[in-house]
């Protein structure tokens, strides 16, 4: 013990663009306000298994630009493991913390904001590219998604053009259409597909229709975009009930298998279907997700400066406020249907 004040650190769930960008502005700021920093390693593992190292300026120089997180990360929660919330508060007793500051999505925030009623001193930072976190307009590593989302479609544009198909990309959203939405509409994707929209059989019908349009106008390609946790109103990759039967593993047909095969079938358009899976979640972080990694890893050790425990740091118009992270628990924030109606005025 050096007899600082010492706060802790770790980053929940999945990685995403900007993380380490957060880790370093939270870092940096409490050390110049008086605080040693530690990290937990691997979420609250490191609490259980004692994994932590003692973050300072030279460990937190030159990572603004890394993508994932120097602290590593777990999806792994402490309310579903045996002991688990009282390994957290022995390790962070031991560790002599003041507080602890939580870089998670809605998951992980839902902990820490259990664990902050249960007595432990939290601070949360939204991070996720689903940006599907309450109370606040953008989550870190989410505009990073978007870009990289875009600049598939971009590309895709360009092959769908020169050999006459439907180009569709399955994007990240198991529960939100977040990405999707604006990578579309800043592609001007012909159709957007998400999940707050369940894609029955009469709007799948409506979007054959549609791209049969757009052929017969002579626009020879066409470019949709959709969220993989679009549900299709048929029972669409259930397990087959003899392969069940034989012990044999069932996978489950991914969205956008399922939409292209549809629609491939419906008009016979020839299709093609892309996924970026995790390419979305690795990498560099742009330049906007650093500034709001920043300035929400300042705002957060600032709350913990003013003891102002059970919040979490969000974004409002142009400002960073503090938001109760009770407001933030097992919510989901869903798209926003007046942006999706600007950009369902370009479709077709």
């Amino acid at each position: 013990m050096t007899g600082k004040k010492r706060i802790g650190i770790l980053t929940g769930g999945g990685d995403c663009p900007g993380l380490n960008a957060a880790i370093r502005a939270t870092a940096k700021t409490a050390i110049q306000t008086g605080y040693e920093v530690i990290g937990i390693r691997n979420a609250w593992e490191g609490f259980f298994n004692e994994e932590t190292e003692v973050l300072d300026s030279a460990k937190t120089s030159g990572i603004i630009d890394r993508g994932g997180t120097i602290l590593g990360t777990s999806r792994i929660s402490p309310l579903r493991v045996e002991n688990g919330t009282q390994l957290v508060f022995d390790g962070f007793e031991k560790l002599g913390l003041e507080a602890l500051v939580v870089l998670g999505g809605e998951g992980t925030l839902s902990v820490a904001t259990k664990l902050f009623e249960m007595g432990l001193p939290v601070v949360g930072i939204p991070k996720t590219i689903d940006n599907d976190v309450m109370e606040t307009d953008y989550t870190i590593g989410f505009q990073t998604a978007v870009q990289i989302a875009t600049d598939a479609l971009d590309r895709l544009r360009s092959t769908a053009a020169s050999h006459h198909r439907v180009m569709l990309l399955e994007v990240m959203g198991r529960h939100t259409g977040w990405i999707a939405t604006y990578s579309g509409m800043a592609n001007g994707a012909d159709a957007i597909l998400i999940p707050e929209i369940p894609l029955s059989e009469e709007r799948m019908e409506q979007l054959c229709q549609m791209l049969e349009r757009r052929n017969r106008k002579n626009r020879s390609f066409s470019i949709v975009v959709v969220a993989e946790g679009t549900k299709l109103e048929r029972e669409s990759g259930s397990c087959d009930p003899a392969a069940a039967s034989n012990g044999r593993e069932c996978r489950r047909e991914r969205i956008g298998e399922a939409v292209g095969e549809i629609i491939e079938r419906k008009t016979g358009l020839e299709t093609r279907v892309s996924s970026l899976d995790y390419i979305q979640r690795g990498g560099t972080p742009v330049a906007y997700d650093r500034n709001l990694a920043i300035e929400f890893g300042v705002k957060a050790t600032r709350l913990v400066k003013e003891e102002k425990y059970g919040e979490m740091t969000a974004l409002k118009g142009n400002s960073i406020i503090a938001i109760p992270l009770e407001k933030v628990a097992n919510r989901i924030k869903e798209v926003n249907m007046k942006v999706y109606k600007v950009a369902e005025l370009f479709f077709g």
